[in-house]
């Protein structure tokens, strides 16, 4: 590697162990790297602002400012308390019925709209309800966004990292759900139970609250009907849209922010007081982070470490297909799915073109599918989702810690990457 390339490493991981202890604050230290890549040569300004791959993914960040402006117009209908009056009656109170009911929800929502948008609704819902049991909410967020990152996996559009896959190997929504959907019930299944073990501590049961919030009308939390009608339009023509992107060919960016600005435009409210209620730290988060990922693929480390992946299996399907669902986990994890898959996908698909097209080799994309999507869990920079779910919480007082998130994820990651290994090795190989 040349000095740059080592300057560059050098840079990313001085970044990331700052962001794992926490010395300085995660969104100063991503900030700071994508200036010292910047300053170093490892990337420039027409990649950093310009480049598709190699650079700020400007439909990631606004498809998140799009749903987040949206967000910040429905929770002043009082729409949020009423979901989470509604969810704690149903669950009696019992705050595993209750984890149950958000993490089912959650994994179902963000696999027909996307795992962003889905977290940007739930999350402050989560933390009502939470406030409500007097039970701590850090345990369900994370469960929820988990929930995200595995439900999200069952199709094309409830993932960033699929939406690239699928345009790269022209696979469509119905090829996802009949290859994905399978394994991703199997594991929200297994989660649940998971959850059971993983978040006991949380699970403390409050009679005399219970019996209060039972006691409660949701109805009663609406303060702008008008409101929240005029956003369930959108919404609904919002999602719509996702749905349909790939016929309509609009990019979900485009539709999330043309959605955003035209219910803020409707909404009669003040431009200033909604746009203060936008993750801008979120936002500043992921653009330091593309620009340093940038930097790294600039330098061709990540080609390295994907072309060094893809001789070691030496043309062996079996081999290629384990080594994409477990060998995925690591970079994905450290450096966020998306960049990650954005700058391997490539090579994927070299991979499946040399070992005879896309008949009997496309099940390479689903290894690499939920290898990358999975691995989402594993750390809190790991996912689009994660991000936004830990400003949400730091912005109501809730902090989630680098270490805090990863002691559950990395369990959550082991486990869910293990039983997708074995159902590519069982339905493409074993039982094929």
């Amino acid at each position: 590697m040349s000095v740059t390339a080592w300057m560059a490493v050098a840079v990313f991981a001085a970044v990331y162990v700052l962001i794992a202890t926490e010395w300085v604050h995660r969104v100063a230290a991503a900030l700071g790297g994508a200036v010292l890549m910047l300053l170093i040569g490892a990337t420039d300004a027409e990649h950093a602002f310009f480049s598709e791959h190699a650079g700020i993914d400007w439909n990631v960040i606004f498809l998140l400012l799009g749903m987040m402006l949206i967000v910040a117009v429905l929770k002043r209908t009082g729409v949020f308390e009423f979901i989470a009056i509604w969810a704690a009656r149903q669950a009696r109170g019992r705050p595993y019925r209750l984890m149950v009911l958000l993490v089912v929800a959650t994994g179902f929502l963000s696999a027909w709209l996307d795992n962003v948008t889905t977290v940007l609704l739930i999350a402050p819902v989560t933390i009502l309800v939470c406030r409500r049991l007097g039970v701590p909410a850090v345990p369900f967020l994370i469960a929820e966004v988990m929930a995200c990152n595995i439900g999200g996996a069952a199709t094309l559009i409830g993932d960033p990292p699929n939406i690239m896959i699928g345009s790269r190997a022209n696979l469509s929504f119905n090829d996802f759900l009949v290859h994905m959907a399978p394994i991703v019930v199997v594991l929200m299944v297994v989660f649940v139970l998971m959850c059971r073990v993983l978040f006991r501590k949380a699970f403390t049961y409050d009679a005399e609250r219970a019996e209060s919030l039972m006691e409660l009308d949701p109805k009663a939390e609406i303060k702008d009907k008008r409101l929240l009608v005029i956003s369930g339009v959108v919404i609904v023509a919002v999602m719509a849209c996702f749905v349909l992107h790939t016929w309509l060919h609009l990019e979900p960016s485009v539709v999330a922010i043309s959605g955003g600005l035209l219910l803020l435009a409707v909404s009669r409210l003040s431009p200033g007081g909604v746009v203060k209620d936008v993750e801008w730290e979120t936002l500043a988060f992921f653009a330091g982070l593309f620009v340093m990922v940038g930097g790294m693929v600039q330098t061709g480390i990540i080609g390295d470490l994907g072309e060094l992946a893809a001789d070691a299996t030496g043309g062996n399907l079996e081999a290629t297909a384990m080594a994409l669902v477990f060998g995925s986990v690591i970079p994905s994890a450290i450096i966020d799915n998306i960049p990650f898959v954005a700058s391997v996908s490539p090579i994927v698909s070299e991979i499946v073109a040399s070992a005879g097209g896309p008949g009997e080799a496309e099940m390479l994309w689903w290894a690499f599918a939920l290898g990358a999507d999975l691995a989402g869990n594993a750390t809190i920079i790991a996912s689009s989702a994660n991000v936004v779910v830990i400003g949400i919480a730091e912005r109501e007082g809730h902090h989630i810690s680098f270490w805090q998130f990863s002691k559950y994820g990395l369990i959550v990651t082991a486990v869910t990457v293990s039983l997708a290994g074995a159902y590519v090795w069982l339905r493409y190989f074993a039982l094929a």
